[in-house]
């Protein structure tokens, strides 16, 4: 019987690697919706939404990343995964990330007082990176 298909996934951010090891599926949260990756597919490249990366392990659970935007690229089983920043569930500080979301709302109020619709974009951001390491810490 032959060997299993696998794709080796690969997360790095400006500071370096964050996460790789090889699976059968990955799924990524891209701009237009959520996509599964499995070996032998053919080579995509896409925007990626604020959001985690899932890959399945072996036992059938999920390792978690939590990703802020960047960009995927599958080719030849490899699934690069570039982001401004990303953390592995096991690495995520819960109160560091409450303490960011309490931050991020209240410069959404500031923003929506003094009428500055830049501001209120970037911290409408900073919100839903700290909602999403949230949400990810506490699965």
């Amino acid at each position: 019987m032959a060997d299993k298909p696998e794709l080796t996934v690969n997360v790095v951010t400006p500071d370096g690697s964050v996460y790789e090891k090889t699976t059968d599926m990955a799924i990524c949260k891209t701009t237009q919706g959520e996509i599964g990756i499995m070996p032998n597919r053919l080579p995509l490249l896409a925007s990626l939404a604020i959001d985690e990366i899932r890959v399945r392990q072996d036992n059938g659970e999920y390792d978690e990343v939590a990703v802020s935007g960047g960009f995927l690229e599958f080719s030849n089983n490899t699934l690069s995964i570039v982001a401004s920043a990303a953390e592995r569930k096991e690495d995520i500080d819960s109160k560091r990330a409450e303490r960011a979301r309490e931050r991020a709302q209240e410069r959404i109020e500031k923003a929506k007082q003094a009428h500055n619709p830049d501001e209120l974009r970037r911290a409408e951001v900073s919100l839903r990176r700290a909602l999403n390491r949230l949400n990810i810490s506490n699965h």
